[in-house]
């Protein structure tokens, strides 16, 4: 989109130059601001004159909440489609074609019963494959695991359109999106999480024991099979092709297309109109739906393209159905169904409170430490009353026999209630009081915090620790790096603890902590600008 919107940019729309500013967001994010019908600049930038969703399931939530307000009109009813992309579970080619890909058809339900079978893929032949494994991104953020959650609904219902409230609710519905939730490894803002490790898992010749199947777009599978997970045409022939490919395995039971609409809003005045219309006529041209098709997308009437072949593992005579979109207010009350049968997970946040963080950060009057305490207080609201959470902070030299640890609050549920208050409420409170002094204990912490997490953890829980610094490791007397990864390495597994790190700050050593998250199949996170540890922190918690 970038490069068409430069491309449109030298080109003159009815005498006038018109220049097209892309802005990557986060679907979520998007229509948390536009289903309120208010737009907050200072915190996500100049508000949007065209809104380009994924799919039109995120247009559906932000009409539902509109409905009735004084922003209705906000969405027009004529939403074009720019390309499309069918929801698919892309599988490693051998697992597939050891459930019959591609001549059998494989749903929701077929991996549903594998991921509850006692012998994982001992059932079809293949013990040495371990327990099914499934990854999902988290529906509220992200298009693929909104459509993926949408389409465990309809399996389980049998239905292909007309969805309802009372259905969601079902106890067989319940228990059908339960079992497909227990199956997954951990959730996620974005599907590169998943693909990215899954590359260097394939490089290490583990292609077959990270994951068994992700939920992602069509286009997404000829984009990992070409080396280039992420999509963009900058980096393609960077990386070689994989190992062990992907293949898009179509839900038998249907699926949803992620359709691109294009939405001019309400708000935009004639002229910025004007333009966007100008800029939809130019996407639907010949030139940039041929680029859409060569980069494994379907053009904007759903045709495909010479990418779609079974050699690229995908078929273009499939999805056999295509599923409906539920009528108003059903998706919202899905995604609140969701929130309670999801996977739960055990997290223990680890916080730097090295004397670096009291740093003040230019331009807002606040420390580091400040504002990541606005930002971890605010990401507790996303875990449910059931999730187990603890907290520590570190630095250097916190107990009587040196370490560089110390417990905040234990790891329990969140809706447990002592002394009057809930354990969410207490690690409010201990966030806001965390102090800051000393050194950076990195390495020690690091390990620490992996063992007890994986010793207090859940075998039924998505066990994760989430560790945030601003610096490198300072502790001489702590282990050393090289041993440290190979401990971490020594329990990665398909239950292994995952560390999920956020290098804070323009001094934080990315590089380490990016090591130690891949290490345990996790993500590394970049907040190199202090003021964007927010949405950092939001998108952390969303692997939960």
């Amino acid at each position: 989109m970038e490069r068409f919107a430069e491309e449109y940019g030298e080109t003159e729309a009815e005498g006038a130059c018109v220049t097209v500013e892309v802005v990557e967001q986060a679907s979520g994010t998007t229509l948390e601001a536009i289903g309120s019908g208010e737009w907050d600049e200072a915190e996500l930038g100049p508000r949007p004159d065209v809104w380009l969703p994924a799919s039109s399931s995120w247009v559906q939530i932000a009409r539902d909440r509109l409905q009735g307000g004084e922003h209705e009109a906000l969405i027009p009813q004529d939403l074009p489609s720019i390309a499309n992309s069918p929801l698919v579970i892309a599988m490693p080619r051998p697992m597939a074609e050891a459930l019959g890909w591609p001549d059998e058809s494989i749903g929701w339900s077929d991996l549903l019963e594998l991921s509850t079978d006692g012998e994982g893929w001992g059932s079809v032949g293949h013990p040495e494959w371990g327990d099914f494994r499934m990854g999902k991104t988290n529906p509220n953020y992200s298009t693929s695991g909104l459509n993926a959650t949408i389409g465990a609904y309809f399996a389980a219902t049998g239905l292909t359109s007309d969805l309802t409230v009372d259905e969601l609710a079902s106890s067989r519905t319940r228990a059908f999106v339960s079992g497909v939730e227990r199956s997954i490894v951990h959730y996620g803002d974005i599907t590169m999480t998943f693909l990215a490790n899954l590359q260097r898992a394939d490089e290490e010749g583990q292609g077959l024991t990270y994951i068994s199947a992700v939920a992602v777009e069509e286009m997404s599978v000829l984009h990992y099979n070409q080396g280039n997970p992420s999509g963009d045409p900058a980096t393609l022939g960077d990386h070689a092709a994989p190992e062990v490919p992907l293949v898009a395995v179509y839900p038998e039971e249907g699926t949803l297309m992620s359709d691109h609409p294009y939405v001019v809003l309400d708000w935009a005045d004639d002229a910025r109109r004007t333009a966007a219309e100008g800029f939809l006529d130019y996407l639907l041209g010949a030139e940039v739906q041929q680029t859409l098709l060569d980069n494994g997308f379907r053009d904007h009437e759903g045709a495909t393209g010479d990418a779609h072949t079974l050699d690229n593992g995908l078929i273009a005579e499939e999805p056999g159905d295509l599923l409906t979109l539920p009528s108003s207010g059903v998706l919202d009350e899905m995604l609140g169904n969701w929130a309670e049968l999801r996977k739960p997970a055990d997290v223990l946040i680890v916080v730097d409170t090295s004397g670096s963080m009291q740093q003040e950060v230019p331009g807002t009057g606040r420390t580091k430490l400040e504002l990541a305490k606005a930002a971890a207080t605010d990401s507790l609201e996303q875990f449910a009353d059931t999730d187990e959470v603890g907290l520590w902070m570190f630095s250097t030299e916190l107990g009587d026999d040196g370490r560089d640890w110390r417990e905040l609050a234990p790891i329990a549920p969140m809706g447990e209630r002592s002394d009057g208050r809930t354990h969410r409420e207490e690690i409010v409170e201990r966030v806001e009081g965390l102090p800051a002094a000393g050194g950076t204990g990195l390495y020690d912490t690091v390990l620490a915090a992996h063992r007890h997490v994986s010793a207090e953890g859940r075998d039924d829980a998505i066990n994760a620790v989430v560790f945030l610094t601003d610096g490198r490791n300072e502790d001489a007397q702590s282990v050393g790096l090289e041993e440290l990864i190979g401990e971490l390495e020594a329990e990665a597994g398909s239950e292994t603890t995952r560390v999920f790190t956020i290098a804070y700050g323009e001094d934080a050593d990315l590089e380490t902590v990016t090591r130690i998250a891949e290490t345990t199949e996790a993500a590394a996170y970049d907040s190199s600008d202090p003021e964007s540890i927010g949405e950092v922190f939001e998108a952390v918690i969303s692997n939960f």
